[in-house]
């Protein structure tokens, strides 16, 4: 057994030397592709991107006519917005570990991230006055003089009827579910993605007396939220999961395909993961570090969910309003990247300095913050209850030492189980911790090397190790 594996390890990997930090974080950071099959759209086509760029800046700039005041701020911004996100960030900007449907895309979401952080920072520095001739200038429906009013869920709780039940099933109750399908997507892990879903309805109890749309019946809280929505949004995701890690990843170019139709399924499959690995943030070292790590991760979860909440009441945007839901899909589609970066340098010793996408999306979420507690202090952080925000924080940190040691206990008591009963000579080949505890003892005592420094590699879409 040991020279079968010592041997398909040599065939895959025949360097046993590791990479620098640099080369480990630039696989990170702006991961490039390996097998290509189309070799116009990964060719670097920067002249005719400055030539393109230059000559529509030039045509709409000079040409146009700038007589009506009025109208110069919103079309300076869109050409602003338009030249930096659609000519600077594909050549400037990292695609971080992400290459599909194409890493340009990716760069382009980068450019956005920075666009919107850019933005948040300007708004910080205005006042209440100059804030809100902004956002009407934008869109003069909002109304900062009346009072915001959001729907009221903790009515006629114990009165259990279907006219009771309906009144809960909005579009919200399809949002909370496609929500969590996402995070099981991103995460890839039943417990932390449990922990987030308990832990933010411990948010909502202790925020409620800031933010009244909080407040909800138990059997609300308990069955619609926490069990049908999140839950079956979880189950969909990790079972999305398991399916896409069974599979197997091998890509052909499209040149290779006779049929139209069969071209049209590889173009289709383009947007489909190159890759799909399994995600192990409670494997490995233990300790305070990795516990300091998940309680980050779920304070800046619960943070990013609680301005979605404060801005829309600070700044009077209706739930309905577009300006939502663009940035919940931006900033679902910049999670992605970032999240990975975060799991990358949490679980990956070689990893020492976070990703890029990262380090933004950290950044966008405390400046939302700041923005809030500036615009809202008057109207809604003067009221606030300390205690609560303290065993807010003190409630997350409990969790993320429950949420580690809990799966350190699963994760060894299965163990124990498994190397309870003998398994056939098959069932051990295709178990990844008894290979790698064979390949790590195998390595160290024939030339004193730890199988953990090597550097996965990526063949055929398959990530091994």
């Amino acid at each position: 057994l040991h020279s079968h594996v010592v041997l398909q390890m040599t065939k895959r990997n025949p360097s046993f030397s590791s990479d620098s930090e640099d080369e480990h974080f630039t696989d990170i950071d702006h991961f490039e592709v390996r097998d290509v099959t189309l070799e116009f759209f990964y060719k670097p086509h920067t002249i005719s991107l400055l030539a393109v760029s230059l000559c529509l800046l030039c045509i709409f700039s000079l040409f146009r006519d700038d007589s009506n005041s009025t109208d110069n701020l919103p079309i300076a911004t869109f050409s602003l917005f338009v030249f930096f996100i659609l000519a600077l960030s594909p050549l400037v900007f990292p695609n971080g570990p992400f290459t599909r449907p194409h890493p340009a895309l990716w760069r382009i979401m980068f450019g956005v991230s920075v666009f919107y952080l850019c933005i948040l920072v300007f708004i910080l520095f205005l006042n209440d006055v100059q804030v809100h001739a902004l956002f009407r200038y934008f869109d003069p429906s909002i109304d900062f003089e009346s009072p915001f009013i959001e729907a009221d869920y903790a009515v006629n709780c114990w009165n259990i009827s279907w006219a009771t039940v309906s009144h809960r099933l909005d579009v919200f109750v399809f949002a909370h579910f496609l929500g969590y399908m996402a995070k099981a997507l991103m995460v890839r892990s039943h417990a932390i993605c449990w922990t987030i879903s308990l832990t933010w309805e411990v948010t909502e109890l202790l925020f409620m007396h800031l933010l009244p749309n909080f407040e909800e019946c138990l059997w609300d809280q308990l069955l619609l939220d926490v069990l049908l929505c999140n839950g079956l949004g979880i189950v969909v995701g990790m079972r999305l999961c398991r399916f896409l890690e069974m599979r197997s990843y091998r890509w052909e170019s499209v040149k290779h395909y006779s049929t139209t139709s069969d071209k049209i399924k590889r173009a289709l499959l383009q947007f489909t993961p190159a890759r799909w690995s399994k995600s192990r943030w409670l494997d490995g070292a233990m300790g305070p570090g990795r516990v300091l790590l998940i309680f980050q991760l779920l304070m800046i979860w619960q943070l990013g969910e609680l301005n979605t909440f404060f801005l829309k009441r600070i700044f009077r945007i209706v739930p309905t309003h577009y300006w939502n839901w663009v940035r919940l899909v931006v900033l679902g589609i910049i999670v992605c990247p970032a999240m990975r970066q975060y799991y990358i340098y949490t679980t990956d010793s070689r990893c020492k300095r976070l990703g890029t996408q990262a380090w933004v999306f950290i950044a966008i979420t405390c400046v939302e913050a700041f923005v809030c507690l500036k615009f809202g202090w008057d109207e809604i952080f003067v009221h606030v209850k300390w205690l609560n925000v303290l065993l807010w924080i003190l409630s997350q940190l409990i969790a993320s030492i429950f949420c580690v040691y809990f799966c350190v206990w699963h994760t060894k008591f299965t163990i124990n189980i498994q190397q309870g009963t003998p398994a056939p000579m098959d069932d051990v080949l295709n178990n990844n911790q008894a290979v790698d505890h064979i390949v790590n003892k195998t390595f160290r005592s024939a030339v004193g090397f730890d199988k953990s420094r090597l550097r996965p590699r990526h063949v055929n879409g398959i990530t091994l190790s």
